[in-house]
């Protein structure tokens, strides 16, 4: 049977099983198994610990039911908005003073609970701590028993609060020594760093913020993430298809190799003139041999001739790096060139904004083989 037949037979039997597929993308094993021992840890140590201080008041539960649906999301998607610390955190005690307010002003039952669910709702949406378990931190006071009844106002603090900070900040450490982000950081808006009202070039051109939210607009869903989010991932999709497009040419391809550098001891003075002998805008610094940074005019400007160069980090990548995945960094208004390394860190190139400008040009210009361009300028 050849692949292709293997791949499509595949595909039919994984069709059956859709149902059982997982819908959240990265929900790869690694990651549930990851957040199951997460859960374990937070859940386990969420219920010593309160058990601690609360004592053994067979009159006040342990650990809410809640919190377990908090521990699903704050483990298994931790980078979604309603799995933030303030949203396990304020959704549920504020979901859970909405429901013992409920059970106080209305005596019917039936009215009851679903008026505490609807409430917790509006409260949590006001207050930007949206929680699905909020919804069932809400339930459980008005039909939690006796128990909770004799908590009254005690109950959404002790011990809903005290449950819900106890699993975020063992969240916290648990995500931070897995190497995971947590809390999740959304991207920082991109700005012009010419100080100028124009988008950053690479925004300039493709969809906007203004597409998004119309897209999102037309499918009348409410997404489990943030716009923010949802801007870098489809930038990401875009580089991707890039790749998957335009992808053949490397670092090595259009690299510049006759390189010029400067040695870190040099002066300001002696940096400058290679710079300006040279028509370029970034040299990389050598120590020993080796890339320690690079130095440009912007950084040459604000001292004396004599002092020491003041070296900035390096933007670097490998030869067998693919050119096309070097656009985000050399449209950022910042870089202006990319320094080629090997393992030891030596210099074996240089790929400027120029440089990846004619090969791009070049290539979309040609539908054969890929366009090999050689070096243009270093940092021009």
């Amino acid at each position: 049977m050849g692949q292709s037949q293997h791949d499509a037979r595949k595909a039919g039997i994984l069709s059956k099983f859709r149902l059982f597929s997982p819908i959240l993308a990265g929900a790869t094993l690694k990651e549930r198994l990851i957040g199951c021992l997460g859960a374990l840890i937070g859940i386990c140590l969420t219920g010593l610990v309160c058990g601690y201080f609360m004592g053994n008041d067979v009159h006040l539960p342990l650990i809410v039911a809640p919190v377990g649906a908090s521990a699903v999301l704050l483990f298994a998607v931790p980078a979604s908005p309603l799995a933030q610390p303030w949203s396990i955190v304020g959704g549920n005690t504020i979901s859970a003073f909405v429901g013992v307010t409920v059970l106080t002003l209305v005596k019917d039952p039936a009215i009851a609970i679903g008026l505490a669910v609807a409430l917790a709702i509006l409260a949590m949406s006001l207050t930007r701590s949206l929680h699905p378990p909020g919804g069932a931190a809400a339930l459980t006071a008005v039909i939690g028993g006796a128990a909770v009844t004799r908590a009254g106002f005690w109950f959404p603090l002790v011990p809903v609060a005290l449950n819900s900070m106890m699993l975020v900040a063992l969240g916290i450490v648990f995500h931070r020594l897995s190497g995971r982000q947590y809390p999740h950081r959304q991207t920082v808006a991109p700005v012009n760093t010419h100080k100028t009202a124009d988008p950053p070039a690479a925004f300039r051109v493709g969809f906007n913020t203004e597409d998004i939210d119309a897209a999102v607009a037309n499918l009348n869903e409410t997404l489990d993430i943030s716009r923010a989010d949802l801007d870098t991932l489809l930038r990401q999709v875009e580089l991707q298809a890039l790749l998957r497009q335009r992808g053949e040419l490397t670092c090595a391809d259009i690299m510049s190799r006759d390189v010029v550098t400067v040695e870190a001891g040099a002066t300001a003075d002696e940096a400058r003139t290679l710079l300006l002998d040279h028509d370029i805008r970034t040299l990389p610094v050598l120590d020993g041999g080796r890339l320690v940074g690079t130095v440009g005019l912007r950084e040459l400007a604000a001292i004396v001739p004599s002092a020491h160069l003041p070296v900035s980090e390096a933007a670097t990548a490998s030869p067998s790096d693919r050119a096309i995945g070097l656009i985000p960094r050399l449209t950022d208004g910042m870089i202006h060139a990319v320094v080629v390394i090997d393992e030891a860190r030596r210099v074996v190139g240089i790929i400027s904004q120029t440089d990846l400008l004619a090969t791009l040009a070049k290539s979309l210009s040609q539908t054969g083989s890929p366009a090999l361009m050689g070096g243009h300028g270093q940092g021009i």
